[in-house]
C-alpha cells in the first residue's frame, strides 16, 4: 500500500536486513528436513551412529543460524513498524493542529482519536505481518516447491490441487470482510463518541438521573461493534480451519501413495518424512501469504481513514513566508471592514456588514442575545475561521497576510470555556509564555485576581490540576485562564464571556487592574452582563449577526431600545439613571 510504503521506505537498510534474516530462516527451515531424511536413511535405518551424530550437529548448527535469522527479522521488523507508527501518529497529530474548527466538526473528535490510536495500531500489526510473513512466505513457497519437485514430482502432483483451494478461498473472504471492517471502525468511532460524552457530561447525567439512558446508549454502540467484530472474526477463522483440513488430507495422501513407493523401493522412509515437511511448509506458507490478503481490508480501511486526515483541505490557509507582510507602523489597532461570515455548511451568513475600528488602549465590547454572533466575531480575529467577505486588520494589515504564529503571538485569547490542562498551575500559566519568570506569574495572577487563592493552596504554583482543572471552581479556572492570556504582553486581548463565573466584586477588581495592564493594547470583551462592559470605550450591540447599534453605555441607553431592554433587565432604576 502506497500510504504504508511512504513511511517504510525511509528504513531501506533495515528492510534489507529483514529480508536477509527471512532468507536465512527459510533456507535453514527447509534444510533441516533434508538432513533429517539423510539421518534416517543413512544413519538410523542402518544403525550408523557416526552418521547420526554428524547430522545431529549439522542440524543444531543450522537451527542456531535460523534462530539468528529469525531474531534479526524480529528486531528489524519491530524497529521499522514502531518508528513508522510513531511517524504516522505525529503526522496526523501535526495535521490535526492545522485544521480549522469546521474541519474538526467534519471529522469528529472521537473519530480523530480512533484514527490516531486504533487505526495506526492496525497498520502497525499489518506491516509487521508483511515483514515477518509477507517476505518469508513467498520464499518458503518457492524453495518448498523446488524441494518437492526434486524429491518426487509424481507425489507432488497428488497434492497440487489443494493449493489453489486455500488461496481462492482466502481472496473471497478478503472481499467479503472489506465492508465489515469499514463498519467495525465506524462503530468504534461511535463507542468513543458515547464514552467521551458520558465522561465529560457526567455531572449533567447524574443531575438528571440519566445513567440508565447513557448505559443503554453505550450498550447499543458496544453491541453493534461486537456483532460486526464477531462476523469479521468468524470469516477470518475459516482459513485456519480450512488449512488444518487440507494439511491433514495432504499428509494422508502422501502416506497412502508414499507407502506404495517405499514398498516398491523407489523411495525411502526418510525421504517421505522430508517430503511431508516440504508439503507442510509449502501449504502453511501459502496460508500465511493468503492470510495477509485477508487482513488487508482492515489495513486498507485504517490507511484510508488516516490518509483522509492528512489530505483534508485546510480552509484557513497560510501564505508562504515570502508573501507575508508583517511590518506595520501601527500597533495594537483592530479593524473590521464590511465583514461577512458564513459557516461552510450554513444556508446564510451568521455575520453581515460588521464595521468598527479601535486604537491602542481602547476597550470594545460586544453584547446581544444568544446566537447573535458575538463569539463568532472574536474567533475570526486569530483566524480560527476566515471571513467570507471583507477584511479584518490587525496593526493595519489583513490577518490573512500574517503568518499564523506571528498573528497569534499578538493576541491574548481567553475562551468562553476555561480549559486547563493536566499538570501544575505554573505549567498551565506558562502556556502563554514558556519562559515566563516567577515574577511574570505573580504579576499576571495579581491582575486576574487569582493570586489570593493560589497562595492559599498548599503547593501554591506547583499545585497539580486534574484533567480540565476539575479540582478548581469555575471562577478559579476562569481567573487562571485570564492570567494565562495576560502573560507575555499582547497587542490585542480577547475575553470571550470570560468573566461569567466571577462575582461582581472580583469582576470589578479584575477589570480595574486589567485597564492599567492593557493601556497600550486593544481589549475585546464579549459579555452577557451589562455591568462588565458599561465602562467600555465602544459597545457594539448585535442582533442576528447585524450591528444593531454602537456607542458608549450612556449613548446606547438613549439611542438603542435593544440595549436599553438588556440593561433594564440587569440594572436597577437608579443605575440606569446614572
Amino acid at each position: 500500500m502506497a500510504y504504508i510504503w511512504k513511511y517504510v521506505k525511509s528504513y531501506k537498510g533495515l528492510l534489507i536486513l529483514a529480508i536477509l534474516g527471512n532468507l536465512g530462516f527459510v533456507l535453514v527451515t527447509l534444510g533441516l528436513p533434508t538432513m533429517l531424511a539423510r539421518m534416517i536413511d543413512e544413519g538410523i535405518l542402518v544403525d550408523n551412529a557416526d552418521i547420526i551424530w554428524r547430522y545431529f550437529f549439522f542440524m543444531v548448527g543450522l537451527a542456531l543460524i535460523g534462530l539468528v535469522g529469525r531474531l534479526l527479522t524480529i528486531y528489524t521488523s519491530s524497529k521499522i513498524v514502531n518508528s513508522m507508527t510513531m511517524e504516522m501518529r505525529n503526522d496526523a497529530y501535526r495535521k490535526m493542529h492545522q485544521l480549522s474548527h469546521h474541519e474538526f466538526q467534519e471529522l469528529g473528535v472521537p473519530s480523530l482519536t480512533t484514527r490516531i490510536s486504533s487505526d495506526a495500531f492496525i497498520l502497525l500489526q499489518f506491516t509487521d505481518m508483511i515483514i515477518r510473513q509477507g517476505f518469508t512466505a513467498p520464499m518458503m513457497i518457492i524453495v518448498s516447491v523446488i524441494m518437492i519437485i526434486r524429491t518426487s514430482i509424481r507425489l507432488g502432483l497428488t497434492i497440487l490441487p489443494l493449493a489453489p483451494i486455500i488461496f481462492i478461498t482466502v481472496l473471497l473472504i478478503a472481499r467479503i470482510t472489506l465492508p465489515i471492517s469499514e463498519r467495525q471502525q465506524n462503530f468504534l468511532d461511535r463507542i468513543n463518541r458515547v464514552l467521551r460524552e458520558s465522561i465529560t457530561g457526567l455531572r449533567v447525567i447524574r443531575a438528571f438521573n440519566r445513567e440508565d439512558f447513557q448505559e443503554n446508549r453505550f450498550a447499543k454502540a458496544n453491541n453493534a461493534y461486537r456483532q460486526e467484530s464477531t462476523t469479521l472474526f468468524r470469516w477470518m477463522a475459516v482459513t485456519p480451519a480450512l488449512f488444518s483440513i487440507i494439511v491433514n488430507l495432504a499428509i494422508i495422501a502422501i502416506i497412502w501413495f508414499g507407502s506404495g513407493y517405499i514398498e516398491n523401493q523407489t523411495m525411502q522412509v526418510g525421504t517421505i518424512v522430508a517430503f511431508i515437511e516440504y508439503v507442510f511448509h509449502a501449504l502453511f506458507s501459502l496460508m500465511l501469504f493468503a492470510n495477509i490478503f485477508m487482513i488487508y481490508p482492515r489495513a486498507q480501511v485504517s490507511a484510508e481513514r488516516l490518509e483522509e486526515v492528512l489530505e483534508t483541505p485546510i480552509s484557513v490557509q497560510e501564505k508562504p513566508e515570502t508573501e507575508q507582510q508583517n511590518d506595520s507602523e501601527e500597533y495594537g489597532t483592530l479593524e473590521f471592514r464590511d465583514v461577512d461570515f458564513a459557516y461552510p455548511d450554513a444556508d446564510k451568513p451568521v455575520l453581515q456588514h460588521i464595521n468598527f475600528k479601535t486604537k491602542p488602549g481602547d476597550t470594545i465590547a460586544f453584547i446581544g442575545s444568544t446566537g447573535s454572533g458575538k463569539s463568532t466575531i472574536v474567533k475570526l480575529i486569530p483566524r480560527f475561521y476566515d471571513v467570507s467577505k471583507g477584511q479584518i486588520l490587525v496593526d493595519g494589515i489583513d490577518v490573512r497576510d500574517y503568518g499564523l504564529d506571528k498573528l497569534r503571538q499578538k493576541i491574548g485569547y481567553t475562551p468562553q470555556k476555561a480549559l486547563l490542562f493536566t499538570g501544575d498551575i505554573d505549567e498551565n500559566l506558562r502556556f502563554g509564555k514558556f519562559d515566563a519568570s516567577k515574577e511574570d506569574l505573580e504579576h499576571a495572577t495579581m491582575i486576574s485576581q487569582a493570586q489570593e487563592f493560589i497562595h492559599r493552596l498548599e503547593n501554591h504554583y506547583q499545585t497539580h490540576l486534574a484533567e480540565g482543572g476539575n479540582n478548581l471552581s469555575g471562577g478559579q479556572k476562569q481567573r487562571l485562564s485570564i492570567a494565562r492570556s495576560i502573560i507575555g504582553g499582547r497587542e490585542i486581548y480577547i475575553f470571550d464571556d470570560s468573566f461569567s463565573a466571577l462575582d461582581y466584586k472580583t469582576d470589578a477588581a479584575l477589570r480595574k487592574a486589567l485597564k492599567d495592564e492593557t493601556k497600550d493594547a486593544t481589549t475585546v470583551i464579549v459579555a452577557q452582563r451589562v455591568g462588565t462592559i458599561m465602562h467600555a470605550d465602544q459597545i457594539i450591540v448585535l442582533d442576528e449577526g447585524h450591528v444593531a447599534a454602537k456607542g458608549t453605555h450612556e449613548e446606547l441607553l438613549k439611542n438603542s431600545p435593544l440595549y436599553y431592554e438588556i440593561a433594564a433587565s440587569q440594572l436597577s432604576e437608579e443605575e440606569l439613571q446614572q
